[in-house]
């Protein structure tokens, strides 16, 4: 279930690119949820754990990899913590939705994400 808290959210993680930096595995960059979200997201392929193929950038490391992306894996791989995910567009919602319908995860926003017209289940929390 994908829950949603709106606003201040003190024990929410703000700065997922850091935290990424400090926590992430080598395993999550090959993960088949990972390798759509890199590709559909960076528009990126993953060689493998440590080398992804960037059309804009070239061979890039995963520490490269947009913010964006930092953040949908660790909401994948981390479901326990709460993520900040307001540096996620509107692109995210769909695995945002995805990830919800495999695991509990809350993720902390600060802006009105466009969920699309289609059905979905979540809680959400104040504005």
């Amino acid at each position: 279930m994908l829950n949603i808290f709106y606003g201040d959210m003190p024990e929410a993680i703000y700065n997922t690119a850091v935290y990424f930096k400090n926590v992430y595995e080598d395993e999550w960059i090959t993960d088949p949820l990972s390798r759509e979200m890199i590709a559909d997201v960076d528009k990126s392929v993953v060689l493998g754990s440590g080398i992804i193929d960037s059309p804009v950038l070239g061979k890039i490391p995963p520490l490269s990899l947009s913010g964006v992306v930092k953040t949908l894996m660790l909401i994948d791989h981390m479901p326990e913590q709460i993520f900040n995910a307001s540096t996620c567009g509107d692109n995210c919602a769909k695995w945002l939705l995805k990830i919800g319908e495999e695991k509990d995860i809350t993720v902390n926003l600060r802006h009105l994400m466009d969920f699309g017209e289609g059905n979905f289940a979540f809680k959400c929390s104040p504005l």
